[in-house]
């Protein structure tokens, strides 16, 4: 291979790693159902909590327990007429009109690995490996032939800072990608860090100022590389990768679609509103793809690589002190910056925002029920039973709370919400009918969600 080939298919190479998610149109099965409701929502931002956010210590308040429950927080007025949350969430207080509090949701896992599974699917996790999960809302949207143009149609924001030498929670756990539907439906990963002056998402660059015969060569050595697959392509593997080149040749070729990654176009102002910490500068990044037009977003809550605190939102230790200065101001911050910048660019009503973890934690303080984890005199223990998800945009009756927990915020007392109705929920409000068949890896058919739409949370 001559010089200026060998170099194209480096700049190419780099940059379908950093892509990889192109997808084809999916054909609905025989039996699936025509009839999915209007298309509501363009896009969705999934903001995760890791770790598993306290119910009593964030969105549903017991001032009236005691204080072995009720924690130290106190509450606040929100701008909904008899609704209190968090002192220490005092942005999002003022626009909870904005919100529709799900306070009853609950499953039965309390493991971090399998539990993100039930959220980000609206399934229980499979008993074998990651490749055998059930797809993440990004995926069957890549599946279903949404995002069509150079941008993946699903980006996965997790920055990753390593824990005592390797990376946690982001390599491991379930419901983050394609699972049986293949790697060709992975999401886009963004592991940089937002902060850093020298902030790329791939090195796009490298195309602003090639000469026309130089893309032509590119162009060619597509085509180099498509005869050379295009016998493998039976194998997932080889023909997700094919596809991954063509989509980085697409974004190589197209300068401007790339400007969605260079956080540095924002002013200073805005990246300052949402934070300049790693989750502050990912959900700034988020608001751009679904600008430019990536139908799906998650950001993962970093490790923010603090040494001997609770990481994440998983406060076994330091329940109070975490959640009042690491936690909640920076969630309240950027998630607060992301309901206004939406709003002033006319996107929130077409922009569906899911604010959740993969569980709750204790009811008591100190209570300990996961072995070999526990709790710590100042802090919570894992908990399945009773946990928030937090909507808004997209379809969602704003300024309302569904569901309600008993006097201890222990288990539901009213409504209680499965994750598959979340997930029946929220493809319903990006028009996608939760009965949709889909197919597994041998062909059979399956129904996207078991869950009913949540009419109470659907505007």
């Amino acid at each position: 291979m001559h010089g200026n080939a060998v170099v194209s298919r480096r700049e190419l190479l780099r940059a379908s790693a950093l892509a990889p998610s192109a997808l084809a149109p999916f054909a609905l099965g025989a039996g699936a159902s025509a009839a999915a409701p209007k298309r509501k929502a363009k896009a969705c931002i999934v903001l995760f909590m890791w770790g598993g956010p306290a119910q009593q210590d964030t969105w549903d308040m017991k001032p009236d327990a005691p204080e072995v429950y009720r924690g130290e927080f106190k509450p606040i007025q929100t701008s909904v007429p008899g609704l209190q949350i968090c002192e220490h969430l005092p942005e999002l207080a003022k626009r909870a009109h904005e919100l529709c509090l799900i306070r009853s949701m609950t499953h039965t896992d309390v493991n971090h690995i399998t539990a993100p599974h039930y959220l980000l699917t609206g399934k229980p996790p499979p008993a074998g490996p990651i490749k055998d999960d059930w797809p993440n809302y990004g995926a069957v949207l890549s599946k279903l032939g949404r995002g069509a143009g150079p941008l993946p149609p699903y980006v996965s924001m997790m920055p990753i800072v390593k824990e005592n030498g390797a990376p946690r929670f982001v390599e491991e756990s379930h419901g983050q990608g394609a699972g049986f539907l293949g790697p060709l439906y992975n999401p886009m990963r963004i592991d940089a860090d937002g902060t850093s002056p020298d902030y790329r998402v791939g090195d796009f660059n490298l195309s602003v100022d090639t000469p026309a015969a130089r893309m032509n060569d590119r162009a060619e050595l597509l085509r180099g590389l498509d005869a050379q697959v295009r016998t493998m392509e039976s194998q997932a593997e080889l023909g997700a990768m094919a596809a991954h080149y063509r989509r980085a040749f697409e974004l190589l070729a197209r300068p401007k679609v790339t400007e969605a990654f260079d956080l540095s176009r924002e002013p200073s102002k805005v990246r300052e509103r949402y934070g300049m910490n790693l989750h502050g500068q990912s959900v700034l990044q988020a608001r751009r793809l679904v600008e430019a037009g990536v139908p799906v977003v998650t950001v993962f809550w970093p490790n923010d690589g603090i040494t001997n605190v609770s990481v994440y939102w998983d406060t076994h230790n330091r329940n109070f002190i975490d959640l009042k200065t690491r936690l909640c101001p920076v969630t309240d911050r950027a998630t607060s910056a992301l309901l206004d910048d939406l709003k002033a660019r006319g996107m929130l009503d077409e922009t569906l925002i899911v604010w959740t973890g993969e569980m709750g934690r204790t009811p008591k303080v100190g209570q300990s029920v996961v072995g070999g984890a526990g709790a710590g005199r100042d802090g919570r223990d894992h908990w399945g039973k009773l946990f928030t998800t937090v909507l808004a945009g997209g379809g969602v009756r704003a300024g309302t709370v569904y569901g309600s927990s008993d006097k201890f915020a222990s288990e539901p007392a009213t409504n209680p919400t499965a994750p598959a109705d979340l997930a029946a929920t929220i493809y319903h409000l990006l028009g996608v009918d939760p009965h949709t068949e889909i197919r597994d890896r041998l062909n059979r058919p399956l129904a996207l969600c078991d869950g009913r739409v949540i009419e109470g949370v659907v505007g």
